[in-house]
């Protein structure tokens, strides 16, 4: 598959995930941030194990664990706390910066050479985020606000971690280990920490049952393909997608108002985005041409020099 048709079947997975929000606050029990996590990746883990029938060698544990625990269990339970105490705009906005830390890990840790002009691009993101999400009404609670920039960085350093590992097998069995292993560490503090589940009603199964499968089984494997084929970078950059999906959701199954500036916070994202891929794909080209480095790939060239 050519790279514009990976990125954009990537870009998907962002605007799947701008209905996590909706479905949080509109289906699921209020207050179970642990068990709503738990109940996303366990069972959506569990049907995919059942489907590729492979588990990790020994030797790869040690590593699962801490990918499973940053990409699934720390990532997933500070994303739903953060959506039962912020209005999903200041979430979005504060989670936003998320491509911005892993600019900065995947240079440390990747030694991937990144450009400034993407980093301005991944700015004009953040910026066009406050646009369309933050309203004078929006309200601040301080522990969502440590918990939106604590999953922020909890997720980049498992999409760079992810990428540096890079386990050899496919993205449907990677996904299987990592949501099973996920929802296995965060059973024990859901069970011990959360209050009792109430009675479950059939909007709640639906909520739960988009989110394992749709936003869980499915835009997961999508995702860690996405990010094998081109690098952590052009995914998370996408990422901004996500608060803008969030908005059209929220315009049409909500009733909620959009407003001009809303609309400039998007164009402005569309660029941004458009930015950040269009210059990894140009820095990719020149050092793919002869004379450039000889023996190094596009895909080596995708994971080092955005």
């Amino acid at each position: 598959m050519r790279q514009p048709a990976i990125i954009a079947v990537t870009a998907l997975v962002p605007a799947i995930w701008g209905s996590t929000f909706v479905v949080t606050t509109e289906l699921l029990p209020p207050d179970h941030a642990l068990t709503n996590a738990c109940l996303r990746a366990l069972p959506a883990g569990l049907a995919l194990l059942a489907v590729t029938r492979q588990l990790p060698h020994p030797s790869w544990i040690g590593k699962l664990l801490i990918v499973s625990a940053l990409n699934f269990s720390i990532f997933w339970w500070l994303l739903f706390e953060a959506a039962y105490r912020l209005p999903g705009g200041v979430a979005a906005t504060v989670g936003s910066v998320q491509p911005l830390i892993v600019f900065t890990l995947s240079a440390l840790l990747l030694g991937t050479r990144v450009s400034i002009l993407v980093y301005v691009a991944g700015i004009g993101g953040v910026i066009g985020v406050a646009l369309l999400a933050l309203t004078p009404e929006a309200s601040v609670d301080p522990v969502g606000i440590a918990a939106a920039i604590a999953g922020a960085v909890s997720m980049a350093l498992g999409v760079v971690l992810t990428k540096r590992w890079q386990f050899p097998v496919s993205p449907l069995t990677f996904a299987s280990w990592q949501l099973v292993i996920g929802g296995l560490l965060l059973a024990p503090a859901a069970i011990l920490i959360d209050p009792p589940m109430p009675t479950i009603s059939v909007a709640n199964l639906a909520g739960y049952f988009y989110l394992a499968l749709i936003g869980g089984a499915v835009t997961y494997t999508v995702w860690f393909w996405g990010v094998a084929q081109l690098g952590p970078i052009t995914p998370t950059t996408l990422g901004f997608f996500s608060p803008v999906s969030a908005l059209f959701l929220g315009w049409i199954i909500l009733g909620q108002s959009m407003t001009s500036l809303q609309l400039s916070g998007v164009v402005l994202i569309v660029v941004s985005v458009a930015v950040g891929v269009w210059m990894q794909r140009t820095i990719i080209a020149q050092r793919a041409q002869p004379g450039r480095g000889p023996g190094r790939a596009p895909d080596a060239l995708a994971a080092r020099d955005i």
